[in-house]
């Protein structure tokens, strides 16, 4: 490989953190800049990022030269704004989960990098890891027979208890679907393909939430997206998965994604994570753990980053795609849609599966 990627982060938030960690120690990339509207905490973020510069926002952080790319990891009622200030700059975007907060937006961020001629990543990376790619090719091995269905449970009590600043999760763009849901949608989307139609009822229990720690703890704040989400999602495949993502819950025992076929079930682990024990059941058989056979081992928040700038540096399509990541969004606001009318809703957009991730330590082992 040749020249490192240069990449800026826009935002350093909670997550930075564990971006910073990482992109520091993975090949082919480098941090060059860090950004956020608190000038104090672009500086503080430094000291995971040695040598990088600290700048006041993303404005000056995508005039930059010495900028390749923009890791946004924004709130996400900015990251279509920031996504297309990058691409208009003429740099490549790599942006936390949801691409934006409505179709039109994430639209005009695609066609704007196809205009400049760039590239558009997106989270979930954690797909990528050895947990989903160890489920997603013994579903492809044909050792469950026919894929059929699918369960996926996201429930908790909500991030405003660990959180200190969870309003944004409460919302337009939040919730537990447009959170949570983007890693176990994807994470679908690799082991049963695109989404078809979908239909489902969501609830808002609490009209306000209560932060639970931090220097705010004990501020009421506000709820306007549903709380409390279930879906049902019938994949072009003709597999029926069934979705609940919910902030509502106090504790449970429910698994986080099984997958079911004619010939035997498969449990997944934790998308957010990504390793985790793949269990299989065959038919007529008894649980085992599968060894892991696919996927980056040890990967951490960043990998889809350094994915990219290795596809960038050798001319192949980047696995945590913007058109995955597209056909996510368009999958929960449909269902959000779905859900106010109670009726089914075909879901407008498609997308090719990324490829696999064979055994590797990191993407420039591949």
């Amino acid at each position: 490989m040749g020249a490192p990627l240069n990449v800026g982060v826009a935002g350093a938030g909670k997550i930075s953190g564990a971006y910073l960690e990482t992109l520091g120690l993975l090949p082919g990339v480098r941090v060059s800049a860090v950004a956020d509207i608190d000038p104090a905490r672009a500086r503080a973020a430094l000291a995971l990022a040695p040598g990088a510069a600290a700048v006041a926002g993303a404005g000056e952080l995508v005039a930059r030269e010495d900028v390749d790319a923009v890791l946004n990891l924004t709130v996400p009622a900015l990251h279509a704004e920031v996504a297309l200030a990058a691409v208009t700059a003429g740099k490549h975007v790599y942006g936390e989960k949801p691409l934006a907060t409505t179709r039109g937006d994430a639209e005009s961020v695609l066609a704007a990098a196809r205009g400049a001629g760039v590239r558009v990543g997106c989270a979930p990376d954690t797909v990528l890891g050895a947990g989903t790619q160890t489920a997603r090719r013994a579903v492809e091995s044909g050792v469950l027979g026919e894929p059929v269905s699918a369960t996926a449970f996201m429930v908790g009590s909500g991030p405003e208890v660990w959180h200190p600043d969870p309003e944004f999760y409460y919302l337009a763009g939040g919730g537990p679907l447009l959170d949570m849901g983007p890693y176990y949608l994807t994470a679908l989307v690799h082991l049963l393909g695109p989404v078809a139609r979908v239909t489902g009822a969501g609830s808002r229990v609490r009209t306000e939430r209560t932060i639970g720690s931090g220097r705010k703890e004990g501020v009421r704040f506000p709820v306007e997206v549903d709380s409390h989400v279930t879906g049902l999602i019938e994949h072009e495949s003709g597999a029926l998965t069934t979705l609940v993502m919910s902030f509502d819950v106090h504790a449970a025992r429910v698994p986080r994604i099984e997958v079911h076929g004619t010939e035997g079930s498969l449990s997944v682990p934790d998308p957010n994570y990504f390793d985790g024990a793949v269990e299989l059941h065959p038919a007529g058989g008894e649980w085992r753990t599968l060894a892991p056979s696919a996927g980056y081992r040890g990967a951490a928040r960043g990998y889809g980053v350094a994915d990219m700038a290795r596809a960038i540096a050798t001319g192949r399509p980047h696995r945590a795609s913007a058109e995955v990541a597209m056909h996510v969004l368009d999958v929960m606001l449909t269902l959000v849609e779905a859900s106010e009318q109670r009726v089914w809703l075909p879901v407008a957009t498609t997308c090719e599966r990324p490829e696999g991730v064979p055994w590797a330590a990191a993407p420039g082992d591949l």
